[in-house]
């Protein structure tokens, strides 16, 4: 809790020297906020395994809305997880989302908000999982936390090892089409973690629609 507490003052501090996570405007009118809980109508009448029915539904959310980029996912109940039977049998059910989602078209570059080393990287090469994924260590006033970036392309783990450093802004993977991104439709899964192995200790970030940009403003919730 103490380590959590701490995390939170500290970016909060340092929040005005953050980058954008990013290339994407997200504090422009093509911005909506997407619900992908059970009280969505349309989801609940798709065809969620199949990704490319899945995808033409996000773009008829978006389309709803008049906009070209979507976010949300913060702690959100998401029954969609049921379209694949991978995390099945797990201790805890997933279904509550531990992150930001920002639905997006595919190849869009992501870049760290500060300096950081490689802490791991790893293709989850399931159906519904997190694809290619890259975990960044960082470290602010001597405290140690991480950000965790799902669905990304294949190409954007070549070259990563352990403990390779990126400076603030230095673009470290780009949003992964499907199927090769967990087969979901194109979107950045993003995640603050105080610690990798308490899972009580777990940060969500919501980044608002009117400063979603960059971690410049940003709102940092315990689960």
């Amino acid at each position: 809790m103490k380590n959590s507490q701490d995390l939170s003052a500290i970016l909060g501090r340092h929040s005005h020297v953050f980058s954008p996570v990013i290339d994407a405007d997200l504090n422009s009118d093509q911005v909506c906020v997407l619900d992908f809980s059970g009280n969505n109508e349309l989801l609940q009448n798709t065809d969620l395994r199949d990704t490319a029915t899945f995808n033409k539904a996000v773009q008829q959310l978006l389309q709803q809305q008049n906009a070209t980029i979507g976010v949300g996912g913060y702690f959100e109940d998401r029954s969609i997880y049921r379209r694949s039977t991978h995390f099945e049998g797990e201790a805890e059910s997933r279904n509550l989302h531990l992150g930001v989602d920002v639905w997006l078209d595919d190849g869009v570059a992501v870049f760290t908000p500060i300096d950081a080393i490689v802490h791991s990287f790893q293709d989850n090469n399931n159906f519904g999982d997190y694809g290619p994924t890259i975990i960044l260590q960082h470290e602010l006033e001597g405290i140690t936390f991480y950000t965790l970036y799902g669905h990304l392309s294949r190409t954007s783990l070549e070259g990563l090892t352990v403990g390779k450093h990126f400076s603030k802004g230095q673009k470290i993977a780009e949003v992964g089409p499907y199927p090769e991104n967990g087969d979901w439709p194109p979107h950045l899964h993003f995640q603050v973690m105080s610690s990798m192995g308490d899972k009580k200790e777990i940060f969500l970030v919501w980044l608002h629609r009117a400063t979603a940009a960059s971690m410049l403003h940003y709102a940092l919730t315990q689960t």
